[in-house]
Order: structure tokens, then C-alpha cells, then sequence
């Protein structure tokens, strides 16, 4: 099976791709999608959802698994996060991915075993789980790692079929 994992955001969306069979993991890309401060908005949406329809066009992926969102204090950048959480849903959607949306508290369970793991231990255990040679930067990327893990782990349970978001 083939997973994209999403930090969503709509200045840095990390992503991470993976292939896991029979209980094995393989690293087929990670990185991050940028835009500029200052940029229009719209113009911002266009470029991520562009972007994550190259990745669906190239990996294929069969599930998209992609941060549940939060409400902290700040409304309006919850607005705009939901906003690129949107266009990246569509952008599964319309290429025909499962779509499974995981907290942080579950993501943290999956890949360290402790849901109130610190963000250090997470990277670390990202680079463990996936044999790398040093964390994945920008944070975000580690980030969208984790979320692939975290479904990869839970897609053969109930509970992880619960989560498809269709």
C-alpha cells in the first residue's frame, strides 16, 4: 500500500510518501510544498493543490492519511489552515485516494507508543521506524511522516477503517 502522509498548512504543506507491505516500510519521497508570504491567498491554494496533484500523479498513493484539525486561539489562521486542508481533500479525492484523518495524541501513540510524546522523540522515531539517516526537515515533513506511519499502522485494524473521512 502506498500512503501520503500531510502536515497540512498553507505556508509549509509536509508531505511524506511510503510504501508499506507486510509490515515493511519504504521511503519513496518527503518534502515540503512552500509558499511566499504576501502571495495572494487564492494563489496560494492554487500552488498546493497543483503540487499535491503532481504527487498523486506520480506515486499513486492509495490512502491519504492527513492531520485532524485543531482549534487553538487563532481563528483566522485555523480559517486558513482549513482552507489548504480543503484543496488538499479535494486533490485526494478527485484521484481517487482513501482519505483518514488522525489526531496528534494518535499520531504520537502510533509511532512512539506514548501519546504526550514531545515533538523531538516523534523525529527520532520517524528516522528509526524509517531507516533514515538523519530527521527529515522542515518539522512539518517529520510531521507528515508520522501521519503516513501512524495510518500504515492502523490501516489493517476496525479502528483505522473508522477513520476514512469519505
Amino acid at each position: 500500500m502506498i500512503i501520503l502522509g500531510i502536515d497540512p498548512g498553507y505556508a509549509i504543506v509536509g508531505y511524506g510518501v511510503i510504501e508499506y507491505n507486510n509490515n515493511r516500510f519504504k521511503v519513496l519521497d518527503y518534502g515540503a510544498i512552500t509558499t511566499a508570504a504576501g502571495t495572494p491567498f487564492v494563489e496560494r491554494l492554487d500552488t498546493i493543490y497543483r503540487d499535491l496533484n503532481m504527487l498523486f500523479l506520480k506515486y499513486k498513493p492509495e490512502a491519504m492519511a492527513i492531520e485532524k484539525l485543531f482549534y487553538n486561539t487563532n481563528a483566522k489562521t485555523v480559517i486558513d489552515v482549513a482552507q489548504a486542508r480543503g484543496v488538499t481533500v479535494l486533490a485526494a479525492h478527485q484521484n481517487n485516494a482513501e482519505i483518514f484523518e488522525y489526531t496528534p495524541l494518535q499520531v504520537k501513540q502510533s509511532v512512539v507508543g506514548y501519546g504526550r510524546a514531545d515533538k523531538k522523540q516523534v523525529q527520532e522515531m520517524i528516522k528509526l521506524i524509517l531507516n533514515l539517516e538523519k530527521v527529515p526537515k522542515p518539522d512539518d515533513t517529520a510531521d507528515a511522516l508520522a501521519m503516513a506511519v501512524c495510518h500504515a499502522h492502523s490501516s489493517g485494524s476496525l479502528m483505522g477503517k473508522l477513520r476514512n473521512i469519505k
